[in-house]
């Protein structure tokens, strides 16, 4: 076989091996056709963005291999709101040290995560060890 006819098949291939990867990585929810709001792949929350209304409940499910948490960012939610995080910790701090402590918080893959959101308002998280990597999403609670 010629070399570009080689590079042209492989490169033909490739391309549509691809196609397959880009349209999950742009589906909003990621494998939550079984109830979850937003699933986490594994370095992104599906959808990063999620609106609900005041006393829904989210939830969240690692639909990856990899161990995930779900933290608030104290100072970016609403002041009269509930602090939340999977592993049921009080504060952001508590979260993180938990975390690098014994993996405190962690949801394995094909668990789950929820929070009642009572107060309107911008609520943005995090997973913290996916952090680096830009791992974080927002919930938009409205009236």
């Amino acid at each position: 076989m010629k070399r570009r006819t080689f590079l042209a098949a492989v490169s033909g291939s490739t391309l549509a091996g691809l196609t397959g990867c880009l349209a999950v990585g742009s589906t909003s929810r990621l494998n939550c056709a079984d109830g979850c709001d937003i699933g986490m792949a594994a370095s992104a929350f599906r959808p990063a963005e999620f609106t609900v209304s005041v006393g829904d409940t989210v939830v969240w499910k690692n639909t990856s291999s990899k161990a995930h948490t779900v933290t608030a960012y104290e100072n970016a939610i609403p002041d009269e709101a509930d602090f939340f995080a999977s592993g049921e910790y009080e504060s952001e701090q508590a979260a993180r040290d938990g975390w690098f402590g014994q993996r405190g918080g962690a949801i394995p893959s094909g668990e789950s995560f929820s929070h009642t959101f009572e107060v309107p308002g911008t609520y943005n998280y995090v997973c913290i060890p996916h952090e680096r990597g830009g791992m974080t999403g927002q919930v938009i609670v409205e009236k």
